[in-house]
């Protein structure tokens, strides 16, 4: 049986948000880092990761994702910070400012929907951060606790969530490859 490795996310698509993480990723690159940034493509907030699950589960969940109805909201994308914390970084991410109780609640509807169809139960409460890259080993961490200085509570901008997409992760040597598998429009 072949599993198909998924998520729910809402993907980053103004182009003015993606240029300004752009322009702080080429700061990152600089810095030396042991770090794999996330391309312009696929830089998303993930509302459920599904893992490897059989196509049966796919397709359920894609029946659950379609009836659910909400309503398109902004949200706002602003400082930098690192998980799990800065004495052992592994990712590099953007918060949410400003919208981040509408995403939740967005997340929670998605989750409840698609839950059962999941390889793993979701024992984490959600937490809104765009990850922008991961960090592969310590070198050069000192620089990168300057960056994040400098960019404290730097503004990204405005981005409109208008769509939710059941995506498809297609793991590789040189990184993932997703591909959209259903999106739900809100209205």
């Amino acid at each position: 049986m072949s599993l198909v490795r998924s998520f729910v996310a809402v993907d980053i698509e103004a182009q003015d948000v993606v240029r300004r993480i752009e322009e702080m990723q080429m700061e990152v690159l600089k810095l030396g880092l042991d770090i794999k940034l996330v391309e312009r493509e696929n830089l998303h907030l993930t509302l459920r990761f599904l893992g490897e699950i059989p196509q049966s589960n796919v397709d359920a969940a894609i029946r659950a994702l379609a009836q659910l109805r909400f309503s398109k909201f902004q949200i706002k994308l602003a400082d930098v910070g690192v998980f799990p914390d800065l004495s052992r970084p592994r990712v590099l991410w953007i918060g949410v400012s400003q919208g981040v109780e509408k995403l939740t609640e967005l997340a929670d509807v998605v989750r409840r929907a698609v839950d059962r169809y999941a390889e793993h139960r979701e024992d984490r409460e959600f937490t809104p951060h765009l990850t922008i890259g991961r960090v592969k080993s310590g070198r050069n961490i000192d620089k990168l606790r300057e960056l994040l200085g400098r960019y404290r509570g730097v503004e990204f901008g405005v981005v409109t969530v208008d769509k939710v997409k059941l995506k498809k992760s297609t793991l590789t040597p040189r990184g993932p490859i997703y591909s959209d598998l259903f999106v739900l429009t809100l209205t």
